[in-house]
């Protein structure tokens, strides 16, 4: 099959698309032709040999697919060979064919087409299980998203807007409108306005029971001053500093909680009851129009190169896939 294959630790010219050996399922695994895939902030970090993948012969980055079932091993039960699915992996999205436990895949909405599907496992998985799961967000809510333009923003905005809260995010100025569209009650230009001011005011001082934040450094302690009482910050990505400076007396009397996570170093049992759990609360909203991924563009998988270095940019709005 080919696959996009990391040679070595750098820029966009270490990753090579070329032919390796076909996955073969094991017992609890299904075999996934890949239709579409996506390109997400861990594949940067990745290719820098920041954020390692799992130890394998061949490193090929990828965290989500949409796919058709193409092969599975003797204790899969509930799928069949030509069955649409999507779903999130560790690694590996990035090429033909790949395989994954059949309990971490779940069927692709009918209103979806498998081309657009890549773009919504990693994002609306990573956005839902931040502000609901750990964030507690829910009808009355008040939620801040930072990078509302980002595939996890754009993901978080209409999963806000869905359950009922009200969302405030940040976005650069060439940014807000989309994001104003998408749903957001209030979206701050970050690059001329004072988004601790701006959500103090829209709040009436009260602060927001939640804050989703991919940047980390300096807005670790802002988001602070921007909390509630039994405020939550969920970080699930650091795309600013990784190393932060914090007045811990303000956790204090807002009995207050920064959380880390991510998805992919979470074990087995966890990644299946998350996909489970997605695939029985939040997919119906893909067939009734609430939810839709918000997609940038469309790159060959040949072009993996010039899709690095588009996200490196962050010119995009949504989501880069990958036409596989």
């Amino acid at each position: 099959m080919q696959a996009v294959v990391l040679e070595g630790n750098g820029g966009p010219e270490v990753l090579t698309v070329r032919e390796i050996p076909d996955p073969t399922p094991g017992p609890e695994e299904v075999l996934v032709r890949v239709v579409s895939t996506a390109l997400n902030r861990a594949d940067l970090l990745q290719r820098m040999g920041l954020y390692p993948g799992p130890e394998v012969e061949f490193e090929v980055p990828g965290l989500e697919f949409a796919g058709v079932v193409e092969g599975a091993g003797p204790r899969v039960h509930g799928l069949d060979v030509g069955d649409r699915v999507m779903g999130i992996v560790a690694g590996g999205a990035h090429a033909e064919l790949l395989t994954t436990h059949h309990r971490q895949v779940v069927p692709i909405p009918e209103s979806i087409g498998i081309d657009d599907a890549g773009a919504i496992p990693e994002v609306f998985m990573t956005a839902w299980d931040a502000l609901v799961l750990q964030g507690g967000m829910g009808p009355g809510s008040t939620v801040l998203v930072h990078a509302g333009a980002s595939g996890v923003g754009t993901a978080a905005i209409q999963l806000a807007k869905a359950y009922g809260a009200r969302v405030l995010v940040t976005a650069s100025s060439g940014k807000v409108d989309r994001c104003r569209a998408l749903g957001a009650d209030l979206a701050v230009d970050y690059t001329d306005e004072d988004y601790v001011e701006a959500v103090r005011e829209a709040t009436g001082g009260a602060g927001v029971n939640a804050i989703l934040d991919v940047i980390g450094g300096d807005y670790v302690d802002r988001n602070l001053r921007c909390l509630a009482v039994k405020g939550r910050v969920i970080q699930v990505g650091v795309m600013g500093e990784a190393q932060a400076q914090i007045n811990v007396s303000r956790l204090l009397p807002l009995r207050a909680s920064i959380i880390g996570t991510v998805l992919r170093a979470r074990p087995i049992e966890e990644k299946v009851a998350l996909t489970q759990r997605f695939g029985r609360e939040v997919l119906p909203w893909f067939d009734d129009a609430t939810l839709a991924p918000v997609i940038d563009r469309r790159i060959p998988l040949a072009d993996i190169a010039a899709g690095h270095e588009y996200m490196a940019s962050n010119a995009n709005i949504g989501k880069i896939v990958l036409s596989v």
